[in-house]
C-alpha cells in the first residue's frame, strides 16, 4: 500500500470511531432521542447525495428491505443503547458485530470458519462476558444488551447486501438506503420516542455539529475514501485497519466525554479487539475466503 492508502485506511476507522463516540455527546436529556438522531443523521446524508446517482428502481425492494434491517431497526437499537451506557463500553460491545456476521455466514453461505476464526469468536465473547462483570455494566445490562443486539442486526443487513451480489455500486446503495431510511426512523421515533420539537428547539451547538458530522463525514467522507481504498487494494490489506475503530471511540470517549478506563474494561476491551483481529486479518492464501470488511457505527 501506497502511503496515501495508508493515510486514508488510518483515517477512516478514526472518522468512525471518533464519530460513534461524540453521538454520545448529542443524546441524553440536553439532547436528541436517539432514534431521532439517527432519522437526522441519514436524512442530512440522504439530502446530499440522492441528486448524484440514479434511483435504481429495479433494486427498490430490496433496498426498501435492507433500510428497514441494517439502518432503522439496527441504529435504532444501537443509539438507543449508547444513550445508556458509556461510549467506551459501547464502541467495544459493538464490535460482536464481526463475530455475528462470521457466523451468519457460516450459516447461510456455508463459509468455512477454521479453527482461527472459531478462536477469534470465542475470544470476542469471553472479552464481552470480562465487560460485564465491570460495575458501570452491571447496572446497565440492558442498554448493553441493546448494542449487542444493534450488532446481530447489522450482520444480518450484511447478508442482504451481500445477496445483491454487487448489482448496485456503494455509493448509490447508501445514498437510497438513507433516502428510504430517514422516514422510517421519524415515524419509529414519534412512535417510540417523546421530546423531539423540544430537543429540536432546544439543542445546542454541539448536538447540531454531531448530526453534520453522522450525515456527512462518517457516512459521506468516510465512505467515499473507503470505497476508494477497497478499488486498490485487497480487503485483506485494509481490513485489518478497522481496529482503530473501537480504539479511537475509547479515546475519544475518554478525552472528550470524561469517561474512565477501569482494568476490567481494558481488559475486556483488549480480549475483544484481539479475537476481531483473529477473525479479520487473513492470510494471503486465505484472502478468497476473508470476510466482508465492517464499516462504520
Amino acid at each position: 500500500m501506497s502511503p496515501a492508502s495508508i493515510l486514508m485506511a488510518i483515517a477512516v476507522p478514526t472518522l468512525w470511531g471518533f464519530g460513534f463516540a461524540i453521538s454520545k455527546a448529542a443524546l441524553g436529556a440536553d439532547g436528541f432521542p436517539p432514534i431521532l438522531l439517527t432519522a437526522l443523521r441519514f436524512s442530512v446524508t440522504a439530502l446530499a447525495l440522492v441528486w448524484f446517482f440514479r434511483p435504481p428502481i429495479k433494486y427498490f425492494r430490496q433496498i426498501f428491505v435492507i433500510s428497514v434491517v441494517s439502518a432503522t431497526i439496527q441504529y435504532s437499537l444501537t443509539y438507543s443503547g449508547l444513550d445508556g451506557v458509556d461510549a467506551s463500553i459501547a464502541a467495544i460491545v459493538v464490535q460482536l458485530e464481526v463475530p455475528f456476521a462470521a457466523i451468519l455466514a457460516a450459516i447461510l453461505f456455508k463459509d468455512h470458519l477454521g479453527w482461527r476464526r472459531a478462536l477469534g469468536m470465542v475470544l470476542a465473547f469471553v472479552g464481552i462476558g470480562l465487560l460485564a462483570g465491570e460495575p458501570r455494566v452491571q447496572s446497565n445490562l440492558f442498554p448493553v444488551f441493546l448494542v449487542a443486539s444493534g450488532a446481530f442486526v447489522w450482520a444480518l443487513g450484511q447478508i442482504l447486501i451481500k445477496k445483491l451480489g454487487g448489482k448496485i455500486d456503494g455509493f448509490t446503495l447508501i445514498a437510497w438506503v438513507a433516502a428510504f431510511a430517514a422516514p422510517q426512523l421519524f415515524l419509529s421515533s414519534w412512535i417510540f420516542e417523546e421530546g423531539q420539537w423540544q430537543a429540536l428547539q432546544n439543542v445546542g451547538w454541539v448536538g447540531w455539529t454531531v448530526v453534520a458530522y453522522l450525515g456527512l463525514v462518517m457516512n459521506g467522507v468516510g465512505y467515499t475514501m473507503w470505497y476508494h481504498i477497497l478499488g486498490k487494494h485487497d480487503v485483506n490489506q485494509v481490513a485489518p485497519f478497522l481496529l482503530l475503530v473501537p480504539v479511537a471511540s475509547v479515546i475519544t470517549a475518554v478525552l472528550f466525554l470524561g469517561e474512565s478506563l477501569t482494568p476490567l474494561v481494558m481488559i475486556g476491551g483488549s480480549v475483544v479487539v484481539a479475537g476481531i483481529g483473529i477473525i479479520t486479518i487473513r492470510r494471503p492464501r486465505q484472502a478468497s475466503l476473508a470476510p466482508e470488511a465492517k464499516v462504520d457505527q
